[in-house]
């Protein structure tokens, strides 16, 4: 009887492709749209293909660093988990110092990218970084880690307004300056847009969860979970409108705002039996409510 060849050995390259998600946009999709709108809020329309370069190429390779340390930090918790037993680094086809080299490789990319715009926005990369970092370690103990990521995945929205309006100034109030109220009133909107997605993505792993010992939302909030997302879609969608017309948005905005909050009202039908599949369809298709924000607030000042 013939044997079957045995299967070659994946590259390098596509296991550091595997890290970092490279075949799931989603993740670094989430990012970018709030991030591009408080930079079109920020610039009062087109900000320059400097700054949408930068802001684009950073959140991606921010996103893909903070997969390596994700998953260096879970590695002992994601081996109990279906979804995620595969993962190089918890298979042990990437060992802990290579992703975590993969990872500051990425970051100082990103890096790079910052120092190429203001001294305030420099200064904040460094609050992301730490941000980022801590992420992963609040699921040990902190019953609400998404709160964290929330900060960590909205904090590309003072780091808009720092690249588009600071100076040359090193201090704390040249950061006060140029990251003026309303863009911390965006990043705490934008916290609860955070906390709904990935709330739906802790209830897929919520039994797995319960196991291995892991704290996340969805099993903070029991039997409220549900309607605590469609709470936090709410404040999201209610505090952008608010602000966004307060800084002179208009009709064209809020018909962005409300096509968000049509597909919020789907998200409740996809996770209110909190079947593993609906709640991961909802989670991952969540990047096009921030896309219909962006087009909203894009175009509203593209029309003035």
């Amino acid at each position: 009887m013939p044997t079957l060849p045995l299967p070659l050995p994946r590259s390098r390259l596509a296991l550091y492709l595997d890290l970092i998600r490279w075949d799931r946009p989603a993740g670094w999709l989430l990012l970018l749209w709030p991030t591009l709108s408080a930079l079109w809020i920020a610039a009062d329309g087109w900000p320059g293909w400097h700054l949408v370069a930068v802001f684009v190429v950073g959140t991606i390779l921010m996103r893909s660093a903070g997969c390596c340390v994700n998953d260096v930090a879970d590695k002992e918790f994601d081996r109990f988990v279906k979804r995620t037993a595969q993962r190089p680094v918890t298979s042990g086809l990437v060992s802990v110092p290579e992703a975590l080299a993969v990872g500051a490789v990425l970051a100082l990319a990103a890096f790079v990218l910052v120092l190429t715009t203001a001294p305030p926005a420099i200064l904040l990369s460094f609050t992301a970084l730490v941000v980022t970092v801590a992420y992963p370690y609040a699921k040990r103990g902190f019953g609400m880690p998404q709160a964290v990521l929330g900060v960590a995945f909205s904090f590309g929205i003072p780091m808009a307004f720092a690249a588009t309006l600071g100076g040359t100034d090193w201090s704390l109030a040249a950061i006060n300056a140029a990251v003026p109220p309303h863009a911390w009133g965006l990043l705490l909107g934008n916290l609860f847009w955070v906390l709904a997605y990935d709330t739906e993505y802790a209830m897929v792993d919520r039994d797995d969860d319960l196991k291995v010992g892991m704290k996340t939302s969805a099993i903070t909030l029991g039997r409220w979970d549900v309607a605590a997302v469609m709470a936090c879609y709410a404040v999201y969608l209610v505090s952008w409108a608010a602000l966004g017309m307060s800084l002179g948005l208009g009709r064209v905005f809020l018909l962005g705002v409300a096509v968000a909050a049509a597909q919020a009202a789907w998200h409740y039908r996809l996770i209110h039996g909190r079947t593993r599949e609906g709640c991961f369809r909802a989670f991952r298709l969540n990047h096009w409510l921030g896309f219909a924000v962006f087009c909203g607030v894009a175009a509203d000042l593209a029309l003035r």
